[in-house]
This record gives structure tokens, sequence and C-alpha cells, in this order.
């Protein structure tokens, strides 16, 4: 059964300010185009018109991830849920919560819930997100953060039991060094009885994870070039999209895919906002992203070096992608 308590209050609460988001941008996009190799954050994605694209992907033949998690929450959730035995849910990277109504579904009628507090960049996201699920859960209290989760973790709110999850295998954006000290800084944020969960996009055949990310509509190419779109926008930048050839590769040494982008000819680029102008030579390389594919005995190592005990394991039968459940 749903608590039956009366309707909170629904609220957004923003930690942080369009100031801190754009000092933010500036401060990677200088760092990323003057280093070499050359590269930029895979969050600049996803300005409104990346995100049109990346839900465009979602759907595509080739790109399993979304689908595999949403048949694996489908099947578990509510194991998860009697796991947890959480009184809140906090997501980071939250976007729409489409998929998390299957583990508020659970959680709810497991009997403990009592708030969720989708957590995003996006203010406009959560703003069309919220009333939204509020109509889906309207005696749940729902506090929408505007938070880069790098920066914000220990401001977020939520009192009792919390479960954190990190859905989307958006942990493997990150590489092991950095991913290490992310994985520390939640680590210290979390109490007794709070948990983690982790959607995790599995090693696999080579050929598969290629074709994920370099489908034949080649809407993820154009979802690559977006970032450069939004520097463009952003920073005033003078990059020709088009003049960038899309790269996806599979990494065998680290395990992980790298998108890339591949200057077709020598090209210079101005950044007036950041009174900078950058060369680049013919089939020079801007990294975008790296998306790692993790094995269990992995996550658990990196879990345990933080601090964090795997407690929970939860795979599909044909070994695509995991959830997996922490305790400290």
């Amino acid at each position: 059964m749903r608590p039956t308590a009366a309707p909170p209050a629904t609220d957004v609460d923003v930690l942080l300010e369009s100031e801190e988001q754009r000092q933010i941008l500036e401060h990677d996009a200088r760092s990323g185009l003057t280093a070499s190799p050359k590269w930029l954050p895979p969050k600049y994605f996803y300005d409104d018109a990346g995100s049109v694209l990346f839900e465009e992907i979602t759907r595509l033949p080739e790109y399993y991830p979304t689908r595999a998690e949403h048949a694996l929450l489908n099947g578990v959730a509510a194991d998860i849920a009697a796991a947890a035995d959480a009184e809140v849910l906090v997501e980071l990277g939250s976007g729409s919560s489409e998929k998390t109504r299957l583990l508020l579904d659970a959680m709810t009628d497991a009997g403990a819930l009592t708030q969720y507090v989708p957590v995003d960049v996006s203010l406009g996201a959560l703003r069309a997100a919220v009333p939204q699920l509020r109509q889906f859960y309207p005696e749940l209290a729902i506090r929408g953060v505007v938070a880069d989760f790098d920066r914000h973790l220990a401001h977020l709110p939520g009192e009792g039991r919390r479960l954190v999850a990190l859905l989307g295998s958006t942990l493997g954006n990150y590489p092991p060094l950095p991913r290490g000290e992310f994985l520390g800084g939640l680590a210290a944020t979390l109490n007794d009885g709070d948990t983690l969960l982790l959607g995790l996009d599995l090693v696999k055949d080579a050929g598969r994870l290629v074709a994920a990310y370099d489908d034949a509509a080649a809407v993820t190419a154009a979802f690559n070039r977006n970032v450069l779109h939004v520097l463009n926008g952003e920073l005033g930048a003078d990059f020709d999209p088009m003049a960038f050839d899309h790269v996806a590769l599979w990494d065998s040494e680290n395990e992980w895919i790298e998108m890339r982008l591949r200057a077709q000819a020598p090209m210079t680029v101005t950044i007036p906002a950041l009174s900078l102008t950058i060369e680049l030579a013919a089939g020079e390389e801007i990294r975008t992203e790296i998306s790692a594919k993790f094995r269990r005995e992995r996550i658990a190592r990196e879990l345990e070096a933080v601090g964090l005990r795997l407690e929970g394991w939860w795979s599909d039968d044909a070994g695509d992608y995991a959830l997996a459940l922490a305790r400290r």
C-alpha cells in the first residue's frame, strides 16, 4: 500500500545557479581544448537539442542499454525496494524520471517511501518532470534539486533512510581515477542504513558495443557533434560541426567505448568568451566521451575501496546489463 499522509508541497531547489554553470563550462572548455590530446566532458551534449537526440538514440535498434535497464528494473524493482527498505529515493541525473517510475512504484508499494528527490543540472527538465510526477504520486513528497552532483552531493536533501540511484550507466562516463573520487565522495554522504543503486553496462562483444555508439542512422553522430553547437551557442565559438567526423571505438585494454570528433582538415577555431584560439590539424581528434563497461568483480573492488559493500546484484539473462546495490 502507498502512504496515506496528506500531500506535502512540491518544490525545486537550485543549488547550481546559472552563473556557476557558466563558470564551470568555461573552465571545462578551456581545460579540455588546450590539453593534448583535446577533450570535452560528455555532460555538454545535453542542451535541449541534445536531449531530444539522446531520446531518439534510446529508441534505435543498435542502442540496447536503455531497453535492457528498463526490462531489468521491471523484473527486479520489488527486490531492490525490499533490500534497500528506503524512505527517500534520491536520483542523480534524473532527467524525465520516466524509467524511475518502476522503482518508485515498487518502493511506494513496499510502504516505506515518503520522498523522491530528482537531481539534475537542468532546471527546465525538473520543472517539466516534477508536476507530472505529482499526478502519479500525489501522496509523495517530491523535491527537485538543480545541482551538479560532482559538487553538491553533501547538500542534497532527504531525511531518513535513503536509496541514492545513479542509473543509465552514467558511472561509466568517469575514467577510473575520477570515478574513484566520485564514489568516495558519494560514500562519504551516506549514513548508516543508506544504500546506493548503480545501473551498469557490462563488458560484451566489441561489435555490439561499437554499433550502439555508431548507429546506421547517424543519430549518435549528430549527438556527438552537438557538443560543438553548445560551445558555439554558449561561448560564441565558430566550430563547423559538420567539418568533424564522428568516431566510436572500443578500447579493449581499458574496457570502454570512446567517442571522438575528428577534424577533416586543418582548422582554426576562435572562442571569444574565453579569448581563446585553437588550432586543429587534419585528423586531430577531440575526445567527447568515454563509456566504461563493467564486470562484477571490478565494481565490487571499486566500491570496497571507498568503504561500500556490494550487497545486491541483478543482471539480465543475456549478461548485457546489471543493477548493483551497495551499502556502507
